[in-house]
């Protein structure tokens, strides 16, 4: 049904897609850099905990924005897979599923976070442990946390790879923006792997190595928005696409 729409207007939804993604940036960056990291004293479980006893509502905002994010992950990725198909629709379905797993995997790792509201909060049943326990516990559930993250965008990473393939094998799209999200995707998997690997090493190459994935796609989801696909190079696209299945149905037909 998506399709069949797009195929009238695909620069409407191209567009959506564009804010929709906008919006995933600008959530993101609030609640990694203007949440956690305001909460958070690294290193420090006991000044964490103090902090987000002070202010729950904040933390808790942080949690419903990521939560929104990944919602609107989903309108995104759709939006992608029915625009970038033309060119492949076998690739594109490779990068559609690299992305439906990073958004589980991060939506899921958001219970790393609440499990910090639990732990520090004055429940009755919390009274078996000491509150230094509860600090240590909730300080390790935020640590997962980041490690839950950074496995995610492991998936992310190859859905960048793909989905910049697609981008520079397209008519209707610049290659420039494809090259940016290839290397916004070499980007998210090198940091991820490093962070598994050798955290040291990740800590020092951040927030560096974010800076090419955050332009990357910064300047997909602007495009998006102000100038959209070439809509008769996407027709012609998707028009032969369909000539080529006809082709192979016919000829497997045949034999």
């Amino acid at each position: 049904m998506l399709a069949t729409t797009i195929g009238a207007s695909p620069n409407k939804y191209a567009r959506a897609g564009g804010i929709a993604y906008l919006i995933i940036i600008a959530a993101g960056l609030l609640g990694e850099m203007f949440v956690r990291n305001s909460l958070v004293v690294p290193g420090d479980a006991a000044a964490t905990a103090q902090r987000i006893t002070a202010a729950p509502q904040l933390w808790r905002a942080g949690i419903a924005g990521d939560l929104l994010m990944h919602v609107l992950d989903v309108m995104v990725m759709l939006i992608l897979y029915t625009l970038l198909k033309p060119v492949s629709r076998k690739i594109a379905s490779m990068a559609l599923l690299f992305n439906l797993v990073q958004t589980a995997v991060l939506a899921l790792n958001k219970l790393n976070l609440i499990v910090p509201l639990l732990v520090l909060s004055n429940s009755a049943y919390l009274g078996a442990m000491e509150p230094v326990q509860r600090q240590a516990l909730a300080y390790v559930f935020i640590q997962a946390h980041s490690y839950g993250f950074g496995i995610g965008l492991i998936f992310f990473g190859f859905t960048c790879l793909v989905e910049g393939y697609l981008i520079m094998r397209s008519s209707y799209l610049p290659r420039l923006l494809g090259g940016m999200m290839q290397a916004a995707g070499v980007c998210y998997i090198v940091n991820s792997f490093l962070l598994i690997l050798a955290p040291e090493a990740a800590n020092s190459l951040f927030p560096f190595i974010m800076l090419p994935p955050f332009l990357g796609e910064s300047a997909f989801a602007a495009w998006l928005v102000i100038r959209g696909v070439d809509v008769h190079q996407w027709q012609a696209a998707k028009r032969a696409r369909r000539a080529k299945q006809r082709a192979e149905t016919a000829a497997y037909s045949a034999v």
